[in-house]
């Protein structure tokens, strides 16, 4: 007789659409587009840093999230998240990123999490640092990871010349192809979701957001399946 196991979705939700007719030369562009993105997410993450110390004391004494800090949380994840899928986190649309905290249900690219009505007060002493640490290995490779392209003639010296992590590095292979055929490679597309997606869920584990923890497991494409058994 087989067994049956529970199933249900991960609470952190990726999703993303692949637009079709992408510029060929806008991305050469877009980092000078985002530029007022950048400036007010500067001082949105350093709201989200000081709140979630808030959150983290208020977990520990009562274990709930307070809910205007989780939505707040939760808007600066969901910008910063259109700002990447916008430039050059994805470059898989051109529409220029809202200025908003809320969900844009007809923005190619979303991100929600459930909110938790309980949260453990003991994982929340452990869990953004020391139970992280396995996932934190794997999202360096993906965000930082060192590729090191050209070298020095007649010299033994390896440091890198560009260094990027694989996101990055796909992330041009695909700028490339838009160059040259217009084209969007869409194999590329779904692997780089499936590590922005991973990222994203360790992000949102690691800002306490929830006691679910990340799988390992690399959900590729833009439709995020999220089920845990």
């Amino acid at each position: 007789m087989s067994a049956t196991y529970p199933v249900h979705t991960y609470p952190v939700h990726v999703d993303a659409d692949l637009d079709e007719g992408i510029s060929r030369g806008l991305w050469l562009v877009k980092w000078l587009l985002a530029i007022p993105h950048f400036v007010v997410l500067l001082f949105l993450w350093i709201a989200f840093v000081v709140l979630s110390v808030v959150a983290f004391f208020a977990i520990l004494f009562t274990g709930r999230y307070p809910r205007s800090i989780f939505d707040f949380n939760l808007g600066v994840l969901r910008w910063t998240w259109r700002v990447s899928f916008y430039a050059y986190g994805a470059l898989g649309t051109d529409r220029y990123p809202p200025f908003t905290l809320r969900d844009v249900p007809d923005y190619p690219a979303h991100l929600d999490v459930d909110y938790p009505e309980r949260l453990s007060r003991g994982l929340v002493l452990v869990k953004w640092w020391l139970l992280a640490i396995p996932h934190y290995l794997v999202v360096a490779i993906f965000t930082s990871g060192s590729v090191y392209i050209g070298g020095r003639a007649a010299q033994s010296d390896t440091s890198p010349v560009w260094s990027t992590g694989l996101i990055g590095l796909l992330v041009l292979f695909a700028a490339v192809a838009l160059l040259f055929t217009g084209r969007y490679p869409r194999s590329i597309f779904d692997f780089v979701l499936g590590m922005q997606r991973w990222a994203l869920r360790v992000g949102a584990y690691a800002a306490l957001m929830t006691d679910d923890y990340p799988p390992f497991r690399l959900d590729m494409g833009g439709h995020d399946p999220g089920a845990l058994t």
